[in-house]
C-alpha cells in the first residue's frame, strides 16, 4: 500500500469502474427477467459509446497538463457546429461534408484553443471555476452568431424570422451516419429458452466506422503522450515547480494541451452529428461538457491524471448505463414513462460523483 501511495495511485478511484458495472450488469439481468429487449439496449449503448466516445477523450490533454477537466468544452463544440454549418452554406455533401467540417473545425478549434491557453494561464489556481465560466460565455456568444450570421441556405434559415435553425437535418444532404454505415456489422441472436424461461434475442449493430474513427484518435493520442511533447505536459501537469526547474516551458505546455482538447472536442462534434443525424445549435453545447467529464472519472481517471484506459472505460459504463436504466425502470413501474426522469437522475447522480472526487482532488493542483 505504501508502494502505491507513492507511485500516486489512487486505489479508491478503481472502486468506480468496478461498482458501476456490477451495477450495470445487475440491470442488463433485469432486463432479461422482465423481457425487455437486453440485446438491442447492448447495440445502442454501443452506438453512444462511439459517439461519445472523442468527446470524453478530449478531457485527457488538459488533465494531464494539470489545467483540470475540460468544463470549457462547448469552445471546441461551437468550433466544430460553426465549420459544419459553413461547410452546408459553402453546398458540400455526403462525406465531403464530413471531411471539410473536420478541416475547418480543426483550424477554428486550434485559434480558439490558443486562446482558451492564454486564458487558463493566467488563472492558475482558479481553473475548473473559470472553464465553466467560459464555457456557458462562448455558448450565449455563439447563441448570438446563430441569430446574426448571414446564412441563407434552405436547410439553415429559419421558416420565419432570421437566423438559423436550432436543428438542423443532415439526411438530405446525405450526410446522416456515412460513418456509421461504413463497414457496418449486424449481428443477430434469436430467442431462446432455458428452463422454460425466454431470453429475448435482438441484433447487436457494430458501427465500425465510428468506432475505427474513436479508436484511431485513442491511439494518437497515446502515442502524442509518449512522444517528448506529450511527456513534457504530462510533467507540467505533475510538478509545474520540478518542470520549470528542469528547462520546460509550463506555459507553452498548458497552451498544447489545451489546443489538443478543443480541437478533439471539434472533431467529435462532427462525428457526434453525423451519427446523431442533426447539427444542434443555440443550448446543446451546454449540456455535453458535465457527461464527459463524469464519464473520465467514472472510468478510474482523477482531476490529476488520466489515461487513454480511463476514456474507453467510463465511456462505454456510463453510456451503457444511461441507455439501459431507463426502459427497465419503465418495466419496473408497469407503464409509466419515466425514462427521462431516470436518466437525469443516473447522470445528475454520477456527475455529483465526478464533482465530489474533484474536490477531494484539489482541482487538479
Amino acid at each position: 500500500m505504501e508502494k502505491s501511495l507513492q507511485s500516486g495511485f489512487n486505489v479508491k478511484s478503481y472502486l468506480a469502474p468496478i461498482i458501476i458495472g456490477g451495477f450495470w450488469i445487475i440491470v442488463l439481468i433485469l432486463a432479461v427477467i422482465f423481457k425487455q429487449p437486453w440485446i438491442t439496449l447492448i447495440s445502442d449503448s454501443l452506438q453512444r459509446f462511439a459517439i461519445w466516445g472523442m468527446l470524453v477523450l478530449a478531457m485527457v490533454p488538459s488533465i494531464q497538463s494539470g489545467t483540470g477537466p475540460n468544463f470549457a468544452l462547448p469552445i471546441g463544440l461551437c468550433s466544430g457546429l460553426l465549420s459544419m454549418v459553413t461547410a452546408i452554406q459553402l453546398g458540400f455533401t455526403g462525406i465531403w461534408f464530413i471531411l471539410v467540417s473536420i478541416g475547418m473545425a480543426i483550424v477554428v478549434a486550434c485559434l480558439l484553443g490558443y486562446l482558451y491557453g492564454i486564458l487558463m494561464n493566467a488563472v492558475k489556481g482558479s481553473e475548473m471555476a473559470i472553464a465553466t465560466y467560459t464555457g456557458l460565455s462562448i455558448t450565449m456568444v455563439f447563441y448570438i452568431v446563430w441569430l446574426v450570421i448571414p446564412f441563407g441556405h434552405a436547410l439553415l434559415s429559419m421558416f420565419l424570422g432570421d437566423g438559423l435553425r436550432p436543428t438542423i437535418a443532415l439526411e438530405p444532404i446525405g450526410a446522416n451516419q456515412i460513418l456509421d454505415n461504413f463497414l457496418q456489422l449486424n449481428f443477430n441472436f434469436s430467442d431462446i429458452h432455458v428452463f422454460g424461461f425466454l431470453i429475448r434475442g435482438g441484433t447487436i449493430t457494430i458501427r465500425t466506422g465510428t468506432i475505427i474513427v474513436f479508436f484511431a484518435a485513442c491511439v494518437i493520442v497515446w502515442l502524442f503522450f509518449r512522444s517528448k511533447s506529450g511527456i513534457s505536459i504530462s510533467a507540467v501537469g505533475a510538478n509545474p515547480m520540478f518542470a520549470r526547474a528542469a528547462g520546460l516551458n509550463v506555459n507553452k505546455s498548458r497552451i498544447i494541451a489545451n489546443i489538443i482538447s478543443t480541437v478533439l472536442a471539434a472533431v467529435g462534434v462532427v462525428v457526434y452529428a453525423q451519427s446523431f443525424g442533426f447539427v444542434q445549435l443555440y443550448d446543446f453545447p451546454l449540456w455535453m461538457a458535465f457527461p464527459a467529464v463524469a464519464a473520465i472519472l467514472v472510468g478510474g481517471a482523477t482531476a490529476q491524471r488520466s489515461k487513454v484506459i480511463h476514456v474507453l472505460i467510463g465511456t462505454f459504463l456510463f453510456q451503457g448505463l444511461l441507455t439501459t436504466v431507463p426502459p427497465v425502470f419503465n418495466e419496473v413501474l408497469r407503464g409509466e414513462d419515466m425514462t427521462d426522469a431516470v436518466r437525469m437522475v443516473i447522470q445528475n447522480g454520477i456527475i455529483l460523483y465526478a464533482l465530489t472526487k474533484i474536490t477531494a482532488t484539489g482541482g487538479g493542483k
